[in-house]
Parts: C-alpha cells; structure tokens; sequence
C-alpha cells in the first residue's frame, strides 16, 4: 500500500555518529503552539505585501475589489491549511505535498513534484523575495524614479550569495537572523498600520469613494490578481514541513492555523487600506516600491525607516525561504528521488551544503532570466496545481478509506472549495490570456518522465555519476545522513 510507512534503520534518539545526531535533531518534538504560529506567520510575512498591491490592483482595477481579493486569498489560505492539518494527522511525516503525494500516489507523481520543486518551485521563491528586497534596498539612491534593472538584480543576486554562506557556514547564525528580522517585518507593518489610521482619521477617504468603479471582469485578471495576493500568503503551508517536529501534531496544526492565518489577513486587509489613505489609486500604480511611497507621503524625512524596515523584513524572509529550502530536497533524496549528493551534509557545520548550494545556483538563474511579476505568476501557477493534487488525495483518503486514524477531520466542503480554486486558479490564465511560459512549464514537469524511469524506476545509474558524487563529497566536505530503509 502506498500509505505504508517506511521504518527507520536507526531509533530517532540513537546518536552515534555526528550524522545520527543531525537526524536525531530532525526529529526531535519540540515546536509547539507558539512556536507553530511564529513559523507560519514569520514565513508569511515576507516581501509579498509591499510588492503584491499594486499588481493586485492593476489587474482588478479598483480600490475595493482588490480588497475583497485580500480578504478572499486569506480565506482560501485559511481552508488550504485547514485540510493540510487533517493530511498531517494521518501522515505524521515531514515533507509536506511531497511525503502526502507519495504515500497517496505512488513514487512516480511524487517525483514530478520533488523534481519541479527543487528545480523550478523553491528557487523561483527564493528568487522572487531577494528581487523584492533589492528593490527597496535600492529604491532610496534613486529617488522619484525607478531603479535600474542592473543594478536591482546584482543586489539580489549578492542577496542569495551572502544567505548561502550564512546558512553553509552556521546554523546558528541562520535561526538568529530569522528572528531579529521577524521583529523587524512587525515593527514596519504596525508604523504603516497606526499611519493609515491617522490619516482615515483626517478624513482622507478620496480612494475609498466610488470604489468599486473599473472593476474589471475577465476570468484571467481575476486568476493572476488571485496569484499575486496568493503570494503574500505562501507559507500557510509550512508547519506540514515539520510534522514529525510538532508537540501533539493533532492539536498543533489545526490551532496554530487558525490564529495565524487570521492574523496575517487582517494585518494585510489593514496595510492595504492604509497605502490607499495615503495614495490616490493611480499613485500606487506607478509606485515601483508602494512601501516606499507610502513613506515619502506619510513620514517625510523619516520616510528611510520605511525603506530600512521592509528590505530588512525581505532579507529575513529570503533567510527563512532559504533555511527551509534543503527539507524538501533532503527527503526525495532519501527517498531516492533526488541524486545522493543532495541529501548530504557538511561533516563539520552539520549543514544540508549541497542542496543550499543547489538552490543558489537555480535562484541566480531565475533572478537574470525574469522579473518578480512574472516570477510570481509562473510560481504560483506550479504551486496551485500541485496544491491541488494534494487536496484531491486528502478528498480519496476521507471518501476511500474513512478508518484511518485521524485526531482531526475537516468538513469536507473546505477541500472541496479548495480544490476547485485551485483548478481555476491553474485554468483561468491559460483559458483567458494563454502565455507560452506556461506551456513551457507543463512541458518541465512532464519531462521528469525521462528521468524517473531511467534513473528511479530501473535505477540505471551510469558510473561517472558515482564518480562525480564521490569527488564532489571530497570537494564540499559532504557525508551520508542517516536514511530509511526500503
């Protein structure tokens, strides 16, 4: 049976070797409710909500419709989440859509996913953040104008350069930035908060008049207005990361999501309404960095803090995209889903190397090739599609096999409703304003077919690759972690 799990060689408190007790820290239950809640809110909150609302905007075309997407994103973040607590109550395993596809699908969809997600998935988030806080680390040398697009992608690129050797070198160094810039990220969204309700105080509601006029009503604009609010939300799904983790998973995960996301909705609803007390609709359009305008209309000399605050707050969440990135990576690789290479670690810092090293090199791709609209679009589409695979497995476990054990259930309209946003949301830009990108995409993720038989099905490894693995071993310092057994 697919949902069978696999045994360990080692016990989860075996600590032998310094690899063993990189697994045993793995594994080691110690992420509880509040821990649980900062988690998801601190990876929420990243660069989405100073770069998104004005996307979001453009492709609704008035102040009150996109509020209403806000609102609807944080809703559906809500319900995904909802459903993925039940999924981490039947499949106590880290991993997320990767260990739920494999254990519901079989080997081969899993793959797919693990094969998308660390080449294309990971790496274009981490790309979209770093782009996002070079845009406002930048954005104070060129006052009144837009910064050049050189210059905004040298200064993510040095972004991504400077967070792999951060989190190769220490772990510990990792975690501490994670938090200090957690601070930072609230501290900016509660100036911008406590602003737009002194100026909603004076009156200034010019925006909020007529405001469902120019409304647009294409299916498509709706869909890619939907993937940038989306994106201000990614991360609604990341304590499935850390199952295996969590005290008491079946009343951890369903409460944390239930004060997190909330809280981050009505944080983002409020920001939203504070950029437009202070800028007319067309003044945030033109805004490359609306944070930034916001600051220079509301705090006028002090208006830097703003720009200080947000590329800190975006620096923090690259960090936080970046520590998470080895997990998904190191599990296929466990798997045997992923080259051996991947799922190795530094034999003195403990660090998953090669698979930060990996995602490094994928993000500067990206960060030359795109911008981070279209980065956003192309990522968020990936996601929703396989955010949907994962829904529609949750939906055969509660039709096919209700005697499962399960602490948790969820109605199960809420992965309904799920699934089908997320098939509109895969659907409606291609139906309405089809890209070439898209079809390129799809063709990535089906050209994992070439690959999995080959290499994972018949496991017809050529023998340079086991050469090349054992030089890079030596180059890099990278030794076996504990695996599974088949």
């Amino acid at each position: 049976s697919t949902m069978r799990k696999r045994q360990t060689t080692d016990s989860p408190h075996s600590s032998t070797d310094r690899t063993e007790g990189k697994e045993k820290l793995r594994l080691k239950q110690e992420v509880g409710l509040i821990s649980g809640v900062s988690l998801i809110a601190g990876t929420m909150i990243g660069s989405g909500i100073f770069m998104s609302p004005e996307w979001v905007l453009y492709h609704m075309g008035s102040p009150a419709s996109s509020l209403l997407i806000w609102a609807a994103c944080g809703l559906l973040a809500v319900f995904g989440a909802l459903s993925y607590a039940e999924l981490g109550t039947i499949i106590k395993e880290s991993g997320g859509e990767y260990i739920y596809i494999l254990r519901i699908f079989g080997s081969f969809p899993a793959f797919l996913f693990a094969y998308t997600s660390v080449i294309l998935v990971r790496p274009a988030g981490l790309a979209a953040v770093c782009l996002s806080f070079a845009e406002y680390a930048v954005a104070p040398f060129y006052p009144g104008c837009s910064s050049p697009q050189v210059v905004v992608k040298c200064t993510a690129a040095a972004c991504i350069l400077l967070l792999t050797i951060i989190n190769c070198l220490n772990v510990r160094l990792a975690t501490s930035i994670m938090n200090i810039f957690t601070a930072a990220k609230l501290l900016a969204l509660l100036v911008i908060v406590v602003g737009g309700v002194v100026l909603l105080a004076k009156g200034q509601t010019q925006s909020f008049q007529n405001a469902f006029q120019n409304t647009t009503a294409s299916i498509g604009a709706v869909g890619v207005a939907f993937y940038q609010g989306l994106w201000s939300y990614d991360g609604w799904n990341n304590l499935n990361y850390v199952t295996e983790e969590l005290k008491k998973p079946e009343v951890t995960l369903p409460r944390a999501v239930m004060i997190a996301i909330p809280l981050v909705t009505c944080l983002y609803l409020l920001v939203n309404v504070s950029y437009l007390a202070a800028m007319t609709p067309s003044e945030v359009l033109s805004s490359g960095a609306v944070a930034v305008t916001w600051g220079d209309k509301v705090l006028g000399s002090w208006a830097w803090l703003i720009s200080l605050s947000v590329a800190l707050s975006t620096f923090g969440s690259s960090n936080g995209t970046f520590f998470s990135g080895g997990r998904v990576c190191y599990i296929a690789a466990r798997e045997g889903h992923m080259p051996d290479i991947l799922s190795m670690a530094h034999v003195r810092c403990l660090t998953p190397s090669p698979a930060l090293l990996f995602t490094s090199a994928m993000s500067l791709i990206m960060i030359i090739s795109g911008s981070f609209t279209s980065i956003v679009n192309f990522f968020s589409f990936i996601a929703w599609f396989f955010y949907g695979m994962t829904i529609s497995g949750l939906l055969y476990l509660k039709i096919k096999k209700p005697e499962l054990p399960r602490s948790y259930k969820v109605p199960i309209i809420i992965p309904i409703i799920v699934l089908m946003a997320a098939v509109y949301l895969v659907l409606a830009p291609i139906i309405d304003q089809p890209q070439i990108e898209i079809l390129y995409i799809v063709l990535f993720i089906f050209s994992g077919v070439i690959l999995y038989f080959p290499l994972v099905r018949f496991k017809c490894h050529p023998r340079f690759l086991q050469r090349v693995t054992l030089h890079l071993q030596l180059f890099l310092e990278v030794a076996p972690t504990t695996r599974d057994a088949n």
